[in-house]
C-alpha cells in the first residue's frame, strides 16, 4: 500500500506533496512502527536509527507494532519527541486488554486501545485483535485469572492446551549397565513428584554415583515431542501447579527416578580423592538403577542433626562440606532464602513458606556440582555450556556506592573474590550480611547458556554445563544426547540463545504471578500496619518481611530520604490487581 499516497488524498493540511509525479512527506512528519519497551515508546523507522521517543498520551490508541503517521514535536531538551497523527495499520497481534468504563486498556501498559464497541463490564480481561474483541478470558476479581494473563503476557498460554503428541518409543533396559543392587535414593522436597536425580556413595572405594533421569532415552532428537521440549525449554514452578517440559506420563514416572522401580539412568560415576577434595577419574555411561529410598530435605536433615558418624548419610555429608570448603576458595556463598507462596482452592494467598538452604540441600547441591563440572570437562571447548562472567566495573563501582551509603566503607582488593570476601566480612560486623549479600547479587551478570566454553564467576568453576534435570531443563537433555553421541548439533548457538531467552522471560513470568497474588492479598489488607525495609532509593520501594505479605514490593508514597534497608513501619493504602502495584504510606 502507498501510505503516502493515501495521507495525500485524505489530508485536510499540507502534510504529503506531489512533485513530478513523487509523494514527498513534509520534514515535520514521520511514518514508522510502534515499539514499546518497559522504559520508553518509540517510533521505529525504516532504514533510520534516529530516536523519536512518544510519550502514552500522545498514542491516539496506537500499540505495539502499529504502523502509524505522526507529527515531530519541537524539544528544548534535545530529546526528538512525536504524538501519533493517525494509525495507518493496525498490527495483527492479539492484545490482553481490561475493560473500564466501556473502554479498552492494555493489562501490560494500562493505555487506551481505540475500539468502536465496547459491551462488557469494568474488570473483564479480554483480548483484542484486528480492531475488536475476540474473545472474553475472565474477571479480574477473579483469583483463577492471574494464571492466564501472566502466561499470555509471556507468551506461555499454550502450555493449557497440553502436549500436541505424547508419542515416544520405549527402550530396552537390557544392554544398560545393572545397578539395581546399589543403595540410591533421592532427596527432594517433600512434595516432588519428579525425580531429575539419585545418588550413591561407595564409602570403601570413594565412588559417587549420580544416577540422572535418562530422557534421551525415550525423547529422540528432532521428534515432535522433542520439538515441544524445545520450545517449552523449561517446566514452570508457579505456587500451585506445574506446568512440564514433558508429558507427566515421562517426567512423574517413566523418566523419574521414583523408588522401588527400574529405571534408566544416565550415570556418572566419579572415583573421589578425599585427602585433595578433588576427583581423580569419572566415567558417564547409560545403566538402570531402582532407588531404594525416597527422602525428603526434612528427613535427612534430621539425620544429619543427630550426627551418628556410622550413617552413610553423615559420612558423605562431611565429605561433600569439605568439597564445599574447597569450592568457596574460588567461589562464593551467598545468603538467598526462598519464599514459597501457598494459595488456597480458588488461587488466593493463604500463607508462606521461607526456605533457607540447609545441610540437607548442601549435600544434593555438592553432589550435583560435581557431576555437572564432570560432564562440561568431557565436551572440550565446545558443546554446552553453563556460563557466568564476572560483574562489570559499574557494577562493582555502583556497589561500594551502595556499601558507603550504608556505613561499610569497602575497598577493592588484588581480586574480585578477596573483595567480595572482605565486603561479606565487614558486613558480619554491621548485622547486615543478608542485605550485603542481596546488594552483591544485583551486582551480578546473569547466568545464561553457552556453545562455547567459559568460566562461570558465582561458582567458581572453569569448566560448568547442566546435566542432572533432563526433565525440567531442555539443556541438560542436550548436554546428554552429545555426551552420548559425541556429537555436537549444528544449531546449538540458536538452542544456547534460544533457551537463555525463555530461561529469563519465564522467571518474570512467575515474579509476575506472585506479585498478582501479593496484590489480591494486599488489597484485602488495606489500612493494616506491617514491617518493611527499604529496598530501592530511586524507584521508592520497600519490601515487607512481615506476615502474609512478606516479600511483597511496595511503593512508599511518603518516602522522604530513608536509608536504604532501614526497618520501617508502613501502612497499606491501595493495591491495584492490574498493575501489581502495591502502595503504602511509612507510619
Amino acid at each position: 500500500m502507498n501510505y503516502l499516497e493515501k495521507i495525500y488524498n485524505e489530508q485536510t493540511k499540507p502534510i504529503v506533496k506531489l512533485v513530478d509525479g513523487k509523494y514527498h512527506l513534509s520534514s515535520k512528519y514521520k511514518l514508522g512502527t510502534i515499539h514499546i519497551t518497559a522504559n520508553h515508546i518509540t517510533l521505529q523507522m525504516k532504514n533510520s536509527t534516529q530516536k523519536i521517543y512518544i510519550e502514552q498520551e500522545h498514542l491516539q490508541g496506537a500499540y505495539q507494532g502499529d504502523y502509524v503517521l505522526v507529527q515531530v514535536i519541537f524539544n528544548p531538551k534535545g530529546k526528538l519527541k512525536a504524538k501519533v497523527i493517525t494509525i495507518l495499520q493496525r498490527s495483527n497481534l492479539s492484545i490482553l486488554c481490561f475493560v473500564y468504563q466501556k473502554e479498552l486498556f492494555s493489562v501490560k501498559e494500562s493505555l487506551l486501545i481505540e475500539c468502536e464497541e465496547v459491551n462488557n463490564k469494568n474488570g473483564d480481561i479480554v483480548l483484542y485483535e484486528n480492531g475488536k474483541i475476540s474473545s472474553k478470558l475472565g474477571n479480574i476479581r477473579d483469583p483463577k485469572i492471574d494464571e492466564k494473563i501472566s502466561l499470555f503476557l509471556y507468551n506461555e498460554t499454550y502450555r493449557l492446551k497440553g502436549f500436541q503428541t505424547n508419542k515416544f518409543t520405549p527402550i530396552n533396559l537390557d544392554n544398560r549397565v545393572d545397578l539395581t543392587h546399589l543403595e540410591f535414593c533421592t532427596i527432594d522436597p517433600a512434595s516432588a513428584k519428579d525425580h531429575d536425580d539419585a545418588i550413591y556413595y561407595d564409602e570403601k572405594n570413594s565412588e559417587l554415583f549420580v544416577a540422572i533421569a535418562d530422557v534421551s532415552a525415550y525423547v529422540k532428537e528432532g521428534s515432535p515431542l522433542d520439538e515441544e521440549a524445545l520450545i517449552r525449554s523449561f517446566s514452570i514452578y508457579l505456587p500451585h501447579k506445574v506446568l512440564p517440559m514433558l508429558p507427566f506420563e515421562l517426567s512423574t514416572d517413566l523418566c523419574s527416578l521414583v523408588p522401588n522401580k527400574i529405571r534408566p539412568a544416565y550415570v556418572f560415576k566419579m572415583k573421589l580423592d578425599t585427602k585433595k577434595m578433588s576427583v581423580v577419574q569419572s566415567e558417564v555411561f547409560e545403566a538402570k538403577i531402582e532407588s531404594k529410598h525416597k527422602y525428603s530435605y526434612e528427613y535427612i536433615d534430621e539425620v544429619l542433626e543427630h550426627n551418628d558418624p556410622s550413617n552413610p548419610y553423615v559420612k558423605l555429608y562431611n565429605l561433600t562440606s569439605k568439597f564445599r570448603q574447597k569450592r568457596l576458595q574460588n567461589g562464593y556463598d551467598f545468603r538467598n532464602d526462598e519464599i514459597r507462596l501457598k494459595l488456597d482452592d480458588e488461587e488466593n494467598l493463604i500463607s508462606l513458606d521461607i526456605e533457607s538452604s540447609t545441610p540437607s540441600h548442601s549435600l544434593v547441591e555438592e553432589c550435583m556440582l560435581l557431576a555437572n563440572q564432570e560432564a562440561a570437562k568431557k565436551l572440550g571447548n565446545l558443546g554446552i555450556f553453563r556460563v557466568h562472567e564476572e560483574p562489570s566495573s559499574a557494577k562493582i563501582k555502583k556497589l561500594l556506592q551502595d556499601l558507603e551509603d550504608l556505613g561499610i566503607n569497602a575497598q577493592l582488593k588484588t581480586n574480585l573474590h578477596k573483595t567480595i570476601e572482605s565486603i561479606q566480612s565487614k558486613a558480619q560486623n554491621y548485622n547486615l550480611e543478608n542485605e550485603v549479600d542481596e546488594l552483591i547479587i544485583q551486582a551480578q551478570q546473569q547466568a545464561s547458556y553457552s556453545n562455547i566454553k567459559d568460566k562461570h564467576f558465582g561458582l567458581g568453576f572453569t569448566n560448568y554445563s547442566h546435566f542432572t534435570s533432563p526433565i525440567r531443563r531442555y539443556a541438560d537433555l542436550v548436554l546428554h544426547r552429545i555426551l552420548k553421541s559425541k556429537k555436537i548439533p549444528e544449531n546449538i548457538e540458536d538452542i544456547c540463545e534460544k533457551i537463555s531467552t525463555t530461561e529469563r522471560e519465564i522467571a518474570n513470568l512467575v515474579w509476575d504471578y506472585e506479585d498478582r497474588k501479593y496484590a489480591r492479598a494486599a488489597e484485602k489488607l488495606k489500612g493494616k500496619t506491617f514491617e518493611a525495609k527499604v529496598v530501592d532509593l530511586e524507584k521508592r520501594l520497600g519490601k515487607i518481611t512481615q506476615g502474609i505479605l512478606t516479600g511483597a514490593k511496595i511503593e512508599l508514597e511518603n518516602y522522604s530520604g530513608e536509608k536504604l534497608f532501614l526497618s520501617i513501619q508502613v501502612k497499606i493504602i491501595s493495591s491495584n490487581l492490574l498493575s501489581k502495584k502495591i502502595t503504602a504510606t511509612i507510619e
